[in-house]
């Protein structure tokens, strides 16, 4: 008899019974209760909604493929953190190689992009946080957007909780006279 997965459980716990791990069920219940904040997550990270769709998407579709191989289900969740801040890492990465070898546009011609991106800059908070650097960035968008622990945003970093905790001091100064500036 197999239990699943039950929507609103710490950190997207998963039961497992004694017919082994059931992949569709427990990926099912983490979509439902944390496809969004994942989205969101990604969003801050890559800066462009689809992009991040499709990072979460492919996050969970590689969880439900290496279900089997997931030592400790109670840290799914966990693990799809942190595989969507390296999936975003690796789509920062593409966009920077694309972007350094692209074709320079007309300067009189914005793009379709250039439009969609315009409305996240908007915010005097997600400006300064883009001014930051890669690490500090994370560290404050997991902590504060994506409501985790120290030690959650060290697993989904691969960092030290010191790290962390480093990483976020100096982003918040760095915000703080940002922000104070504007």
């Amino acid at each position: 008899m197999t239990e699943t997965l039950v929507a609103g459980t710490a950190a997207g716990r998963v039961a497992v019974g004694a017919a082994g791990w059931d992949a569709d069920q427990a990926v099912t219940q983490l979509y439902g209760s944390h496809y969004q904040s994942l989205v969101r997550l990604a969003v801050l990270l890559v800066r462009d909604f689809a992009t991040a769709e499709e990072v979460v998407q492919d996050a969970f579709v590689a969880m439900h493929g290496g279900w089997r191989r997931l030592r400790d289900p109670e840290k799914a969740l966990s693990y799809l953190r942190q595989s969507v801040v390296n999936r975003s890492r690796s789509v920062l990465r593409h966009r920077a190689v694309v972007e350094k070898y692209a074709p320079k546009g007309l300067p009189d011609a914005p793009s379709a992009e250039h439009g969609a991106i315009g409305e996240l800059e908007r915010s005097a908070v997600i400006e300064a946080l883009r001014g930051l650097p890669r690490r500090q960035r994370e560290a404050l968008v997991l902590r504060y957007y994506g409501d985790l622990s120290e030690a959650q945003i060290a697993d989904a970093m691969g960092i030290s909780k010191g790290a962390v905790k480093s990483h976020t001091a100096r982003g918040m100064a760095a915000l703080r006279s940002v922000l104070e500036q504007t």
